[in-house]
């Protein structure tokens, strides 16, 4: 059933509404837990000065000190819980407000927007990809940072692609795209230009297509989830909307910065162009043998 955009503004003053309280209970939970580590540290410091102290004395306070150190694990484990819950609902709105946008597209209420405007929302949508937040040990899911996705992965309308298109007889170019639709009986995704002043829609089989990551990977805790450095990827080249071949230069050291690259360029004499930053967003697998820049 479509969502009317009455329902789909009830849906997200709901939410918002929810993350506005919830907000207010990550402030109380961090105020609890510098408390519980405040603690700590006094009760740390007071046995460090009294160590040659009365053994009943050093005993009670490693005792303190236990039950100090399991009342930090609960309060740190109660703000997790309160920060992913926001999250949640950040992302259901972003959920509700793509299938609106959809919705309005498939109803013929497109808007043309210019190649300036263009460049921002790509950039916009590429900072505020959602990151990662896994928890220890748990690995990077599929199509988080350079993770692929599964061998059975279908993208969904309105998903951010990279898209093999024959531009003339002799010439095919890795554009990127919006998926319209999947067509179950012929294998084949129904993708639209993201430049909408060319206004094309192509039909493509599913190896034609290449999904974007759906999540940032942080440096920090999901490294094994970002190339490494001397890789062969497709990137977009910044203010384009194309892929080309590069090799990644520099990892990113913090969960908002880009990749740089460096794109193949016969015009250098190392055949190389200078390097470029790329987010995240917008760096993938390489399809060998196509998508070379010419």
């Amino acid at each position: 059933m479509p969502l009317t955009a009455d329902v789909a503004a009830q849906q997200v003053q709901e939410r918002l509404r929810t993350l506005h309280r919830l907000i207010y209970d990550i402030e109380a939970e961090r105020s609890r837990n510098e408390q519980c580590i405040e603690s700590i540290l006094r009760v740390e410091k007071a046995a460090e000065s009294s160590s040659s102290a009365e053994d009943s004395s050093s005993s009670s306070q490693q005792m303190q000190l236990k039950n100090l150190y399991k009342a930090g694990l609960t309060a740190a484990e109660q703000e997790e819980r309160v920060l992913r819950a926001a999250l949640s609902r950040i992302y259901e709105i972003r959920a509700i407000k793509n299938e609106r946008r959809i919705q309005a597209r498939h109803a013929g209420n497109k808007e043309t927007i210019g190649c300036g405007a263009l460049m921002k929302m790509l950039l916009s949508a590429a900072q505020t990809l959602p990151l990662h937040v896994g928890r220890v040990g748990e690995r990077a899911p599929p199509l988080c940072g350079a993770v692929p996705a599964d061998s059975g992965h279908v993208a969904r309308a309105g998903d951010a692609v990279a898209a093999l298109v024959r531009v003339s007889e002799k010439e095919e170019n890795w554009i990127l795209a919006e998926v319209v639709s999947w067509l179950p009986a012929q294998g084949k995704y129904e993708v639209d230009d993201i430049d909408e002043e060319q206004k094309n829609r192509h039909v493509l089989s599913k190896r034609r297509v290449v999904p974007l990551p759906l999540m940032r990977a942080d440096p920090r805790t999901d490294e094994g989830a970002l190339f490494p450095k001397g890789a062969v990827v497709m990137a977009l080249y910044p203010q384009t909307t194309c892929f080309y071949r590069a090799v990644v230069n520099r990892l990113p050291s913090s969960a908002a910065d880009p990749y740089e690259v460096l794109f193949e360029d016969s015009s250098y004499a190392d055949g190389y162009s200078p390097a470029e930053r790329v987010a995240q967003r917008y760096v993938i697998a390489i399809k060998e043998g196509k998508g070379r820049a010419s």
